[in-house]
C-alpha cells in the first residue's frame, strides 16, 4: 500500500489565484505569458498554458485581496482517488465531494493542516483546440503562441505555512508524496520542505511563514522551454514595468534556474527551468540542508533578497512597510 500511495497523486492540476487588480492581472497572464482564456464564469476567468493537456491551468478570480484559492490535484486513477480520499478523511481534513465544474469532474475537497483549500479529482476534460489554436504537430496540446514568455505548463506551487512540520507530514503520510529536499532548523523541525509525485524533482513546496499566519501563499511557477526563455522573460517584464523581485539565477536547492516577479495583483510568480533535473532513482535519498548551508544563498547569483522571506499573499495589513523594512535590513 505504501508503494501505491507514492503514485496516487499524478500531478498539480490547476490553481486559483485571487487578485484585487483583475484587469491588470488578466493582462499579465494573457498578454505577457501568452496564456489563453478558455472560460469565464462569474468573477473568474480560466486561462491555460499552451501545452497543458487539461482544459485550464489557472482560475483567476477578482477579489478584495490576493493569495491562493483552491488548488486542484489529479489522482492517477479512480482507485488512487478513492485511496487518497480515505486517507484524507481519516486525517480529519476532508470537506466532502464537489460536483463537476469547469474542466474537471467530481472532486473531493479538503484542507491541508495550515488551512489551504485543495481538491483531488480524476475525471478531467482534455483540451480540444479550435481552428485558431490547432497545432502543427499532433503530439502537442495547442498551437505554440510564439510571443511573450510562452509559458508551456504549470510547474509547481510553493505555500507559506505557520507549521512546516505539520504540512510536510501531511503530504508525506496522508497524500503519499515523496520528499526530495528539506531544510532542517537548528532548533529542530524544518524551515522548508519539497515534495514530488513522480520523476520531477518537486511539485509542492512549503516554506516557513515568519508571521505565523495560516493559509498564505509564496508563489506558483510556470515552465518555459529553456533558460534563454527565462532570460527573455526578464526583458519582457522590464519593458512592461512588472516588478522583478529576484533573478535570473540558479537555486542551490533542486538546482532550478529561476526568475521571480510580482504580477499586478501582488502574487509572486516564478518562471522556472525545473524540469531539467529529474530523479530517476526510485531509492534516491532525501537531501537535507542545514540552516548554515541554506544561509549561503543560491548556487550562483546574488544572495537571496530579503523580501523573498517576507512577501506573501494575502498581504498582511502593513505588507508594504514589512517588505521595505526587509530590504533595509530591519527584518
Amino acid at each position: 500500500m505504501a508503494d501505491l500511495a507514492q503514485h496516487d497523486v499524478s500531478h498539480l492540476g490547476a490553481v486559483e489565484l485571487f487578485t484585487p487588480k483583475f484587469e491588470e492581472s488578466r493582462w499579465f497572464f494573457e498578454e505577457l505569458l501568452a496564456m489563453r482564456v478558455v472560460a469565464e464564469q462569474g468573477d473568474s476567468i480560466y486561462l491555460r498554458c499552451w501545452d497543458e493537456y487539461e482544459r485550464y491551468t489557472i482560475k483567476l478570480t477578482a477579489s478584495d485581496t490576493n493569495g491562493v484559492g483552491r488548488t486542484l490535484f489529479r489522482a492517477g486513477s479512480p482507485e488512487a482517488l478513492e485511496r487518497r480520499v480515505a486517507a484524507i478523511e481519516a486525517a480529519g481534513l476532508g470537506k466532502g465531494w464537489r460536483e463537476p465544474e469547469v474542466g474537471v469532474g467530481r472532486s473531493f475537497a479538503f484542507e491541508d493542516p495550515d488551512g489551504h483549500e485543495m481538491a483531488i479529482y480524476f475525471d478531467t476534460e482534455h483540451y480540444v483546440p479550435d481552428d485558431l489554436d490547432r497545432p502543427a504537430l499532433k503530439n502537442q496540446a495547442a498551437r505554440f503562441p510564439g510571443r511573450g514568455v510562452n509559458a508551456r505548463r504549470l510547474d509547481h506551487i510553493n505555500y507559506l505555512a505557520s507549521d512546516v512540520d505539520a504540512v510536510g507530514e501531511f503530504w508525506r503520510d496522508v497524500m503519499g508524496a515523496r520528499e526530495s529536499e528539506r531544510v532542517r532548523l537548528d532548533k529542530g523541525g524544518y524551515g522548508a520542505w519539497w515534495f514530488r509525485f513522480h520523476q520531477k524533482s518537486y511539485d509542492v513546496v512549503y516554506s516557513d511563514d515568519w508571521s505565523k499566519t495560516r493559509g498564505r501563499f509564496h508563489h506558483i511557477a510556470f515552465a518555459p522551454d529553456t533558460r534563454e526563455d527565462i532570460l527573455k522573460a526578464a526583458d519582457i517584464m522590464l519593458e512592461n514595468k512588472v516588478h522583478i523581485e529576484y533573478g535570473p539565477y540558479k537555486h542551490a536547492i533542486n538546482q532550478t534556474f529561476f526568475l521571480y516577479v510580482w504580477e499586478p495583483g501582488g502574487n509572486r510568480i516564478e518562471f522556472a527551468n525545473a524540469g531539467a533535473r529529474l530523479i530517476l532513482d526510485p531509492d534516491w535519498p532525501v537531501v537535507e540542508w542545514s540552516e548554515a548551508e541554506r544561509a549561503k544563498g543560491q548556487a550562483w547569483g546574488m544572495k537571496t533578497i530579503a523580501t523573498f522571506h517576507t512577501h506573501g499573499t494575502p498581504f498582511l495589513p502593513n505588507q508594504e512597510q514589512i517588505d521595505a523594512d526587509a530590504l533595509a535590513g530591519k527584518h
